[in-house]
């Protein structure tokens, strides 16, 4: 889906406070090769649930660093079956037992890191991106994240041109809280990503 800075910023205004599903319905209307990223962190499951309401067999992206919680993994088996997700898996390229021999979880001060981050997290999405080649790209993006999510909205464009759709952007913790009552989601609150250290650091694939 080819669109201007100027029509997102247009479109933006025009769905802000529009449901969550309405939007997606658009996106998906519009779009050739839709895709959606999880990495099962807190609040996940909205995305994928209001996501797969609309497109049950949309690729549901999933780069494991390997560094997840047992609780996270399985809380991903649980949503993985009960919303029948089409997962498609992207791991590094090294085992974890193979980098923590030789590099461990580098600090953020370490020149490591950068590396360590590249593997774990970015050459994944990167491989994932390539082989998917999609135009528009469905994520739980919310304002209040980190100082460069502020920035964005509800559409946005990415560095190479794909259409990034976060349709609960405008949704607090109590509004999201709300939404899994009303379809009896799990939540999953024990999450860890080896990349950010900080809680409100940007991890990387939104930048």
């Amino acid at each position: 889906m080819a669109l201007t800075e100027a029509q997102v910023q247009q479109l933006n205004v025009q769905f802000k406070g529009i449901p969550p599903q309405e939007i997606i319905s658009w996106a998906v209307k519009h779009a050739k090769v839709p895709v959606v990223t999880t990495n099962f962190r807190p609040y996940e499951v909205a995305i994928l649930h209001a996501v797969s309401e609309v497109r049950k067999d949309i690729p549901v992206v999933w780069c494991d660093t390997g560094y997840n919680t047992p609780k996270t993994y399985k809380h991903a088996e649980e949503l993985t079956e009960r919303l029948n997700l089409n997962i498609k898996l992207y791991v590094p390229k090294q085992t974890t037992a193979h980098r923590d021999a030789v590099m461990g979880i580098p600090q953020i001060d370490d020149p490591r890191h950068a590396e360590f981050t590249e593997q774990v997290k970015l050459e994944p999405f990167k491989r994932a991106m390539a082989d998917f080649q999609p135009d528009v790209w469905f994520t739980n993006l919310r304002k209040g994240q980190t100082a460069h999510r502020d920035s964005l909205d509800i559409l946005s464009l990415s560095k190479d041109g794909v259409l990034k759709v976060s349709p609960f952007y405008h949704w607090n913790d109590t509004q999201l809280d709300a939404y899994l009552k009303k379809y009896d989601l799990p939540n999953e609150h024990n999450y860890f990503d080896p990349t950010k250290v900080l809680a409100n650091r940007e991890c990387g694939l939104h930048s």
